[in-house]
């Protein structure tokens, strides 16, 4: 990737006077962008960031190959695991107090002269930090973008402090053997024949169909046993209820028949969860008025009883079925 100063030689006679301004008025600020990797946890499918300094060259390659793009644009397919860009760094802080925790929260807006992140990669397997006097920011946004003028706009938050968990600096301690969750999100992740189960609000960006989106609102999840059995080794199995919806695009209405009745019958073959409700396939309407068209999407309500101690056994023993992103093994050069 060209650096700062060789991207501002490449710019057009208007982006080059733009480019003067923002060094002037930032005082040729510079701020060091950190690389992090995409880690899925093959168990329930969280999302984790790796420090790129912790990986490989290899591990970097092979994330690379994710996106044809990435690996192009990179000597050998492999981006720098540092980046340092002059811009103008605007942020703006607020304090909420909200029912479990009080917080401060940073908000900022960074005018870069280099493009920092691709919002229309499919499946980013990268993301690069900023730092900045000790808080790391990440974007969620690029805007007012005009390519004459060759600036980069990006508005972002500082990563909360409840967040800090999932952005990983060392991998002393880190564990990748055991289920987060506490539903039956893991079962619905091993039930991808037909197509590949993504949690809700975990779905990787930009992917085209056909996929699905595991939805269990913490509310829906019910004791029906009102103490939990003890096994000869004291662990506890708690019978529970999940409602969980499931929303799939690009399917046709025999693919969704099909994909109920595949549910049916594990429900029948298996131990692992318990039917409770006749789950019926609705029509969603997502609309894109540009085009007038509407999205192929479904969304099926099951009812299901479990065992929450069955859900991390079966989590342990389907872990080959579950999609991954990235190892987290070091990976020889």
């Amino acid at each position: 990737m060209a650096s700062a100063v060789e991207a501002a030689q490449a710019k057009s006679q208007l982006g080059s006077g733009l480019a003067q301004g923002v060094e002037t008025i930032s005082g040729n600020e510079q701020i060091t962008f950190t690389l992090y990797v995409k880690l899925v946890l093959p168990l329930d499918g969280y999302v984790f960031w790796v420090n790129a300094s912790l990986l490989t060259d290899s591990a970097l390659f092979n994330a690379s190959q994710y996106n044809a793009l990435l690996y192009n644009n990179y000597p050998e397919g492999v981006p720098p695991r540092q980046l340092v860009a002059k811009g103008s760094f605007h942020f703006s802080s607020d304090v909420q107090m909200l029912e479990d925790r009080q917080s401060v929260f940073n908000h900022t807006i960074f005018t870069s002269l280099v493009e920092i992140s691709d919002f229309n990669l499919i499946n980013p397997q990268f993301m690069y930090v900023a730092e900045y006097e000790g808080m790391k920011f990440a974007f969620n946004r690029r805007e007012n973008f005009y390519k004459q003028a060759d600036l980069y706009h990006y508005r972002g938050d500082a990563l909360y402090s409840v967040m800090d968990t999932q952005l990983i600096d060392t991998m002393t301690g880190f564990d990748t053997t055991s289920v987060i969750v506490s539903n039956s999100l893991p079962i619905w992740l091993a039930l991808n024949q037909f197509f590949p189960m993504y949690p809700s609000y975990l779905v990787d960006q930009n992917i085209p169909p056909v996929y699905a989106a595991v939805d269990i609102a913490p509310a829906n999840t019910i004791a029906l046993q009102d103490f939990p059995l003890l096994d000869p080794d004291s662990n506890p199995w708690q019978l529970v209820k999940d409602t969980v919806k499931i929303t799939i695009y690009g399917i046709r209405n025999h693919d969704a028949i099909n994909f109920v009745q595949y549910i049916l019958d594990y429900s029948r073959n298996t131990d692992a969860i318990g039917l409770m409700n006749m789950p019926v396939i609705q029509d969603e309407k997502m609309i894109q008025s540009e085009l007038g068209i509407l999205a192929q999407k479904k969304t099926i309500t099951f009812e299901v009883s479990y065992y929450q101690t069955t859900v991390n056994n079966i989590a342990r023993k389907l872990i080959e079925h579950a999609f991954i992103s990235l190892t987290a093994s070091t990976i020889p050069s």
